[in-house]
């Protein structure tokens, strides 16, 4: 039975602002917690961008749910090192396997303001591979010696892990990135909910293992004004192809953005307050054979959405 996430959104809010919406959900009744990792938010409406680890080490004394970043990219911003030991502190904070980390090859938004050259999505593929296994490598708890094609590790050892290695799940979109996923992913992670991206990733060597996807909507009472703050706050989820990856500033995408309309989110993003609407959009995760659904509020109306989610979307969609 699909499980239903809250999805915490970095690029919005503050530290404080996100653990209250951490405890808010599971009080609503959602099952786990996705955060998402920047380094800049989207666009200079978001504004927000705190360190994920820092956060999620609150959300540890805050909550009793599972965390999972979603997604980390730990190759370029942070080396593949700090991102493992980073990850098993959070997983002994958590404790109870209440964490999983979730990578992927990251945007340039994020990921260049080291000043080295983007590089290609062949590229970006093979040090995510490389990451993920010297991630594992360290999580022993063994001294570690490295020396790879794109990361050289000398004499590296966690003191600080937990009984069991934390699972990495893989962000993918592209068929490249699917087979990759398939192949070394403890699970996958993709957004839209098709079935074709799990079927893809269930046949080509991922199997039964757990499938997470995640969307935004924006509750409102008033379904145009929801539409407008979706628009003013979020427009870049309507941008196409690769833009998303190979943007380097927030301002670039603000200019992108110009390019999305009202109609484009109306079509595109569950708004208002049609309970309906809210629970299909939901249940098309689990028609679509996702075993998580990570759902996310833009906007301010956070406790209005908690409340409505508990009392008219979450029954419906968990059987409650």
């Amino acid at each position: 039975m699909t499980e239903y996430g809250y999805f915490l959104s970095t690029e919005e809010f503050g530290p404080a602002d996100l653990v209250e919406q951490a405890r808010m959900a599971e009080q609503a009744g959602f099952q786990a917690l996705w955060i998402s990792d920047h380094y800049h938010p989207w666009n200079e409406e978001q504004g927000q961008s705190p360190f994920v680890w820092s956060v999620i080490g609150a959300l540890s004394e805050a909550v009793s749910l599972p965390v999972q970043t979603a997604v980390t990219c730990p190759t370029v911003r942070i080396h593949p090192a700090v991102v493992a030991q980073a990850a098993a502190t959070a997983a002994v904070q958590l404790g109870d396997g209440r964490f999983r980390l979730g990578v992927g090859t990251g945007e340039a938004l994020n990921e260049h303001i080291l000043g080295g050259a983007w590089p290609s999505t062949r590229v970006r593929l093979e040090m995510l591979e490389e990451a993920v296994q010297l991630i594992r490598s360290l999580f022993d708890g063994n001294e570690v010696s490295h020396e790879g094609k794109h990361y050289t590790v000398e004499n590296a050892r966690l003191y600080t892990v937990p009984d069991e290695h934390v699972p990495i799940d893989i962000s993918a979109f592209g068929a490249k990135a699917m087979s990759l996923a398939s192949r070394i992913g403890d699970g996958l992670i993709t957004m839209a909910p098709e079935e074709e991206p799990v079927t893809r990733f269930r046949t080509g060597g991922g199997g039964r293992k757990p499938v997470s996807g995640g969307t935004k909507v924006c509750y409102g009472p008033d379904r145009d004004e929801a539409v407008r703050t979706v628009h003013r706050l979020w427009p870049n989820a309507q941008l196409p192809g690769e833009l998303g990856q190979v943007l380097p500033a927030p301002r670039h995408f603000e200019q992108a953005s110009t390019l999305v309309t009202e109609d484009m989110v109306a079509s595109n993003v569950v708004c208002g307050d049609d309970t309906d609407a809210h629970v299909r959009g939901l249940l098309a995760y689990a028609d679509a054979g996702f075993d998580r659904a990570y759902v996310n509020q833009i906007g301010p109306d956070q406790r209005g959405f908690f409340d409505f989610y508990r009392t008219k979307v979450l029954p419906q969609v968990l059987g409650t």
